[in-house]
């Protein structure tokens, strides 16, 4: 059988678009020209009409090449696996990153930012203390606010994403 007269499919089309569109970008081929080609190399249906399209251009081979001449079995299908897979899995951890996102935003909605109540009456108690209980129980109280600033920072470090 000539190779002219082989099925292609949409890789060999989007291969000769691509080279079209080069032409176009190197000032080889005006605008009207480009469409004009681009409409013939989606109507090819064999590797004749598809050389056709660019037979004039440089750098264009006489007939689109075919499948490697001697492929190795199952590489293919392999390979094609194994970007399904990355994409699937690409997927779900976008959707994940997206699911967590909106939990937390929903989760959030309507609370205002900003140190918990603890904190403010923490440190009424910590001013009280100090004047009326002493050095001792200032200390303690103090200790207790800092551990409570400390477990804030950490909480929202730890919900922040």
């Amino acid at each position: 059988m000539d190779p002219k007269d082989l099925r292609i499919g949409d890789a060999e089309r989007e291969q000769t678009m691509a080279a079209l569109r080069e032409h176009f970008a190197q000032g080889r081929l005006d605008h009207e020209e480009l469409d004009e080609r681009l409409d013939r190399a989606l109507a090819a249906r064999t590797a004749g009409d598809l050389a056709q399209v660019t037979a004039d251009l440089p750098g264009s081979p006489a007939v689109h090449p075919g499948p490697p001449a001697t492929p190795i079995p199952g590489m293919d299908d392999w390979k094609a696996a194994m970007h399904a897979h990355r994409q699937q899995m690409e997927q779900g951890r976008h959707a994940h990153r997206d699911m967590r996102r909106a939990y937390r935003d929903m989760r959030h909605q309507g609370r205002r930012h900003g140190p918990k109540p603890f904190l403010p009456v923490l440190a009424v108690f910590l001013i009280l203390g100090m004047i009326f209980g002493g050095w001792g129980v200032f200390k303690v109280l103090f200790v207790v606010w800092i551990v409570g600033m400390v477990f804030s920072l950490i909480h929202r470090r730890n919900n922040r994403q």
